[in-house]
């Protein structure tokens, strides 16, 4: 019977690997020789974010069970605490974050559109976090929580860029972080209400979709028509205003647009625009995309379970979030590469419940070949038996000639 490699070998392979050897050479991640290898680091992680672990404890006992079958991957049992001291090397997180980034581009090099027609999400989710993590991530008196900061590109269903801050760090502030595509569509919430931003966005050539706050003042010079029944209340075009402050002038002082939307709850929304071309529905449903983000945020915390943390410190919480977003795009790839279930969710659960059996992914939903059929047992007896009669046979044939 043909060798076949486990299922989770099939989702390794995904990782270019000659990329992550030059990234952990150019971040010096294994100048400690008493700390693991990062390919083996990365492998222990992986397992445990796609086997649901809740400890490192459990992550350890995988790794002990199945080290026959990772040690061909470059994987290696590893104690929970080599593994927790492992998780708190900023070298690693930078590693890992590296390598996020090229499956990034490596996912998205598959849907090459004009940069007019990109559509970029901008938004966060926040993750509670126990009270041992208060050194660098307390939010009040009572809470510790994280923020994963994501760039969304809802047609390819994929994040582009993650930032993970502590939860009182503003959303504005990750934004100013995040490289700029000129020409690409941004669209976020009211988190992002900085007009100084909205200015850099506006000069690169980006369209902008946001909303305005209920009391921001609009200065009206043309009031254009709308279609009776609709949804759109108003589509006007004006100026923001003049100056923030006293002694402040306002960088977005161009013509822009404000069209007003009754939303599927009866609520009225102010969304800003500096599209003046194209049609106020057009803007509407580009506003409506942002749910888009929502559901992947809840995609990955109830399939990739990041709701539970297996570290305190600022790296092991960057590390286990870069993972589980590593791990995300490693099922887009082979989902996209073997085409056996229509929903990748359907195909995670696959890929979990199988990722230790010796089966190609590509057949995941056939039957197993069942093993050849046992041979019978050597007889002995019966072979010492024919033996001797052979040899009976031999000295009779043999005395027959002499005769």
């Amino acid at each position: 019977m043909p060798h076949q490699n486990i299922v989770f070998h099939g989702l390794l392979k995904q990782i270019p690997w000659a990329t992550f050897d030059r990234l952990v050479e150019e971040h010096s991640a294994e100048r400690d020789r008493r700390q693991i290898k990062c390919k083996a680091h990365l492998i222990a992680m992986l397992l445990g974010q796609l086997c649901g672990a809740r400890g490192l404890r459990e992550i350890e006992a995988a790794l002990k069970s199945h080290a026959g079958r990772l040690y061909h991957l470059g994987g290696a049992s590893i104690s929970k605490s080599t593994l927790a001291t492992a998780n708190q090397s900023e070298a690693a997180a930078a590693v890992f974050s590296a390598l996020l980034s090229a499956l990034m581009k490596q996912l998205q090099g598959g849907y090459r559109r004009k940069v007019r027609d990109c559509v970029r999400l901008i938004d966060s989710t926040s993750v509670r976090l126990s009270s041992l993590s208060g050194d660098w991530a307390m939010f009040s008196t009572a809470a510790c929580g994280a923020k994963a900061h994501i760039v969304y590109d809802p047609d390819a269903d994929q994040p582009l860029y993650l930032i993970v801050t502590a939860s009182n760090v503003n959303d504005i502030t990750a934004a100013k972080q995040m490289p700029i595509e000129p020409g690409a569509t941004y669209v976020f919430d009211l988190g992002y209400y900085d007009f100084g931003w909205w200015a850099e966005l506006d000069a690169a050539g980006c369209r902008i979709v946001t909303r305005l706050k209920a009391n921001t003042p609009f200065e009206v010079v043309e009031d254009r028509a709308v279609a009776a029944g609709s949804s759109i209340l108003s589509d006007r075009i004006g100026y923001l205003p003049k100056r923030l402050a006293a002694s402040r002038k306002n960088p977005m002082s161009g013509l822009v647009r404000e069209v007003r939307v009754l939303n599927d709850h009866g609520k009225q929304l102010r969304i800003f625009t500096n599209d003046l071309q194209a049609s106020a529905q057009e803007i509407a449903d580009l506003y409506k995309r942002r749910w888009a983000i929502e559901l992947f945020f809840r995609w990955v915390k109830q399939t990739l379970k990041i709701d539970h943390f297996l570290g305190t410190s600022e790296n092991a919480v960057r590390i286990q979030i870069t993972i589980a977003l590593i791990a995300f795009l490693l099922l887009r790839l082979v989902h996209d590469a073997n085409k056996i279930v229509e929903s990748p969710l359907m195909l995670a659960r696959l890929i979990r419940t199988n990722l230790m059996r010796r089966r190609p992914i590509a057949g995941l939903l056939r039957p197993p070949i069942p093993p050849p059929p046992d041979q019978p047992a050597f007889d002995f007896g019966a072979a010492a038996t024919r033996a001797a009669n052979r040899r009976r046979a031999a000295r009779a044939l043999a005395m027959e000639c002499a005769a």
